[in-house]
This record gives structure tokens, sequence and C-alpha cells, in this order.
């Protein structure tokens, strides 16, 4: 029996354990985040960090960035809103802007190791790889709620969406009797995990300056973003005919590329020194180079005695 020559979509979003509701948006999410803390903590302990340090900054940077992912995407987007007194809190139901998450998740961690005292350009490094991982096992969700899908197509991969997600989802009138459309959200797993694994291996085969690493994940992943956003027909705010997240991806892209190259070029750190022990060390050394001279009285009197013996 041959294969259908599409990805099919999955019959359930959520299931039950007794009262509870499982949703497989939160759950990929939850899985994503498991995966990078672990990440990051092999990382940070390879840099010689203290990986117990890894779970202070999830606590504080996770919640921040579902919150600062649920505003952007409510500011972006509130055609998307459900029409619920809850609505713009309803994360469940998918609706997290990465932008917005990795913006507010980034600036509350940057603050908690400021406040831990543990260098910021090297952990942001170490995290970088581990942010992928979690972004494109999230994007597994997005599978789940029949959402982040392209324009129709005839690839043997293409994603059949059921005709009320069509709708529902803001794809234009054109669109709504194509039977499987571009799976956008699986091609950003796996650049996602790609190029996780470059950040990785650049890491380990070159010599890059903290935080080089950062600035390419936010390079790489808001280029491959412009991509995206060129194949998705999902409902989106629109400016000079272009998707908005197509104007920040593009300025993120640019930020990225410039970051790297900016941290590549400045020069290395010089090493503080104790002005204190400085001024002993030099004392120390002047004092061993000039060695004081023998008291001249006492060489006269032993002169003088050595005279009268003879």
């Amino acid at each position: 029996m041959a294969s259908p020559a599409h990805i099919p979509s999955p019959p359930i979003n959520s299931f039950n354990i007794g009262p509870l509701v499982i949703h497989f948006y939160a759950l990929s999410y939850l899985v994503g985040i498991a995966l990078a803390i672990i990440i990051t903590r092999r990382r940070w302990r390879a840099a010689g960090g203290d990986p117990d340090i890894v779970g202070d900054i999830a606590l504080w940077g996770v919640p921040a960035g579902i919150i600062g992912g649920r505003i952007y995407f409510d500011i972006t987007t509130p055609m998307d809103i459900p029409h619920v007194w809850y609505g713009v809190f309803a994360v469940w139901d998918g609706g997290l802007g990465i932008w917005g998450g990795i913006a507010l998740g980034t600036v509350v961690a940057l603050w908690r190791l400021r406040r831990l005292g543990v260098n910021r350009a090297q952990f942001m490094d170490a995290v970088a790889p581990a942010l992928l991982v979690a972004q494109g096992i999230g994007r597994i969700g997005n599978y789940f709620n029949k959402e982040l899908f392209g324009r129709p197509t005839s690839l043997p991969w293409g994603l059949e969406i059921p005709f009320q997600y069509r709708v529902s989802g803001g794809v234009p009138a054109r669109y709504l009797n194509a039977a499987t459309f571009q799976p956008t959200f699986l091609y950003e797993l796996i650049f996602d995990v790609a190029w996780a694994a470059v950040l990785v291996w650049l890491g380990h085969h070159r010599k890059i300056r903290a935080p080089g690493l950062f600035a390419l994940y936010v390079f790489g992943y808001s280029a491959y973003r412009i991509f995206e956003e060129s194949l998705r027909i999902d409902s989106s705010v629109y400016f000079l005919g272009l998707r908005l997240n197509t104007y920040i991806a593009s300025a993120l892209a640019l930020t990225g590329l410039f970051w790297f190259w900016r941290s590549q070029r400045r020069p290395a750190p010089v090493e503080s020194v104790n002005p204190a022990a400085a001024a002993a060390a030099v004392s120390v050394d002047a004092d061993a180079g000039h060695p004081e001279p023998e008291d001249s009285g006492s060489e006269a009197a032993s002169s003088g005695q050595a005279a009268s013996e003879t």
C-alpha cells in the first residue's frame, strides 16, 4: 500500500490526564526548555562555570520569555487573539512571538547574571545553541495546532491542513481550496537544529570572542526567518506588501551581523593589575638589583683591626 504523498495533520492537539488537559503546544515548549537547560549546563560546565547557575537563570528568564512572547503576539497580531476575556493570556492555544520572547528573556537573564557576578558574554555564547534547540522543539507544537504553514504546494512533504484551520488561520481566499501547504514549521525545526550544530562546531574549531556565537545566533535565525516569512500565508500585519516580521527579521539579521563583526574586531581585554601588588613587586625587584653597600665605618674598623693584628 503506497504511503500518502503528504504530511497528514494530527487528529488531536491535546490529551487528558484525569481532569487535566495537556496541550501538545505547551508540552513541546516544556520539552524544548528542559533540553535547553541540559545543553546549557553541559556547555557552561565545559567553559569553567558553575552549572547550577543555569537553573537560576532559567527560573527568571523562561517566565520572562513567555510573557514577552505573548505581549509581542498580542501587539502584532491582535486579530488572532481568542474572543474570550482571557484571550490575551491563552498561550496554550498558540501565539508566542519569538522576537518578544527572546528580547524580554535576554534582558531579565542579563540582569540576573549581573546580580550573580557571572560573565554575561560567555554565558550568552553557552546558551545560544540551546535556544535554537528549544525553538526547534517548540515548533512541533505548531504542527499539532495546525498553524505556521506556508503557501500551497504539491511537494511530497506538503502539509495537509483541514478547511476550518485554513479559515481560522487567516489564509487568503484564493488559497482556501488548496489541499496541502508548505510545512514551514518543519523547515524551521530543521534549520534550528542545523544552525545550533554549526554554532557548536564554530565554538570548538574557531577562536570566536564572546558573545560572538550569540550574535551569530541572532544573525542566522533572523536571516532564515526572512525566507520563512516569504512562504507563510497565515494572518499577519502587512506593510508595503510585506509581512511585519519580514522587516523585523531583516533588521535583526543586519544587527546580528554587525554585532558579530564588532565583537571580533575589538581588542582583547587587558588583565587588571592590583596596584598595591604591582608596587610591591617593583620594590622587590629594585632591592634585588641594587643591594645596599655595607657601612663604611664598619669597613674602616675592620681594616684597622686587621693591621694591628699583623
